[in-house]
This record gives C-alpha cells, sequence and structure tokens, in this order.
C-alpha cells in the first residue's frame, strides 16, 4: 500500500513538494513545513511522525534531505 503522504524529491532550486493522495499540500523547505501542511490537512500533530512508512513516503532522500 502506498503511504497516502508523499514528500517529492528536492527541487533545484531547494524545498520539496508534498502531496496528499496526489494533491499538492505546498512546497517544503523544512520538515516543520510538512507537520504544518498535514496538520492544515486535518492530522493532529502530536500523531505525525515523520518516519511512519505508513503516513510518509520520502522521495529523494528522507527528512533531513532539503537540497
Amino acid at each position: 500500500m502506498t503511504p497516502p503522504i508523499v514528500v517529492h524529491p528536492p527541487s533545484a532550486t531547494g524545498g520539496r513538494k508534498v502531496t496528499a493522495h496526489a494533491e499538492s499540500l505546498g512546497f517544503a523547505h523544512r520538515s516543520e513545513d510538512v507537520v504544518e501542511f498535514l496538520r492544515r490537512a486535518g492530522l493532529d500533530p502530536a500523531d505525525i511522525q515523520l518516519d511512519d512508512p505508513n503516513l510518509i513516503e520520502w522521495r529523494g532522500g528522507g527528512p533531513d534531505v532539503w537540497e
């Protein structure tokens, strides 16, 4: 099963596109941005685990890769 959230590879200018079920949530420049996008989408920040592979698929590097 594919996780509902995808953090796409870093762009050439830095930052990463974040999608939920293929719908764009925004462009993150740090992991805190990802948490904020998910909060706005209705998730409780206390329940967000950035390393949870059932929630987030990190493409092109994990939560520490932004460039």
